[in-house]
């Protein structure tokens, strides 16, 4: 079943280059950021995005989080056609059908981990009665339920009062990835996900990824990286705002079983420093 289906997709932005000072010395400058990109992506599939920089990877993740329109093109998300929606479905789509994992983590610095995961819960209320009508009010007690079953598959079920100060960067970031399957979406959109991360806590976020693939969760994951993304089963390249190739990943890494040989590395290396 196709979660994602992208037909001719184009972006152009225009903007204004101004030659002088006089309103007739003024033109157009279009930059056309993609040029008809046909992308598919079946339900449980980890795929990676690649290019270099100005390739069009950035305008693509925003099209697919609805986040932006195409200029051209078709864009059907888990059944709904996105391009022509009006805001209010775009809110829902973002909500409901797509977990957003970013660099950052952007979580809420005076709110707890489990708080942080509740969030989309309470934002997703108000269009539910015009969606589904048989979605009732979610309570406090069901909030906390699906937040704590959240952040027990990402292994943080012990860290559920703790603050981001209280979690190192690997731990927030497994509080990110709770957030964004807490609605229980058709994928997840992972932006550099592990670019403010170290070697050992990228391999374990890479490590989670794989697992809650394995139990069928879609992840699409935009990286500059060729060393992550041997860890994702395809990997699609962008160039100059054209998808140039799309295959399969034959050698597919195991992050853990790497996460394991980097410790064992760092722990041989810690006892000849010393």
């Amino acid at each position: 079943m196709a979660v994602i289906e992208m037909h001719g997709i184009k972006r152009e932005y225009r903007m204004e280059n101004k030659k002088g000072s006089s309103k007739d010395e003024s033109d157009t400058i279009v930059v056309r950021a993609l040029r008809g990109v046909d992308f598919f992506a079946e339900a449980g599939e980890f795929i990676s995005v690649m290019g270099p920089s100005g390739s069009g990877k950035s305008t693509l993740m925003n099209i697919l989080g609805c986040l932006d329109k195409p200029s051209a093109g078709t864009y059907t998300l888990d059944g709904i056609e996105t391009s022509k929606s009006n805001s209010d479905t775009f809110a829902y789509i973002r909500n409901r059908k797509i977990g957003f994992v970013f660099q950052s983590f952007n979580l809420l610095a005076r709110t707890t981990a489990l708080e942080n995961v509740e969030l989309p819960l309470f934002y997703s209320r108000p269009w539910a009665h015009r969606r589904d009508k048989a979605e009732k009010k979610m309570n406090a007690q069901t909030r906390k339920e699906r937040a704590m079953t959240a952040l027990k598959e990402v292994g943080l079920e012990k860290r559920i009062d703790h603050f981001p100060s209280q979690l190192s960067g690997g731990q927030q970031q497994r509080v990110a990835i709770a957030r964004a399957m807490v609605n229980d979406p058709a994928f997840i959109l992972a932006d550099e996900p592990t670019g403010n991360l170290d070697t050992g806590m990228t391999l374990e976020i890479m490590g989670l990824f794989q697992e809650l693939n394995r139990q069928g969760k879609t992840i699409i994951m935009v990286t500059h990286e060729p060393e992550l993304a041997v860890y994702t089963r395809r990997i699609i390249t962008l160039r100059d705002g054209q998808l140039v190739a799309d295959k399969k990943v034959t050698s597919r890494r195991n992050a853990l079983y790497d996460l394991k040989q980097w410790k064992k590395d760092h722990a041989l290396l810690s006892e000849t420093a010393s």
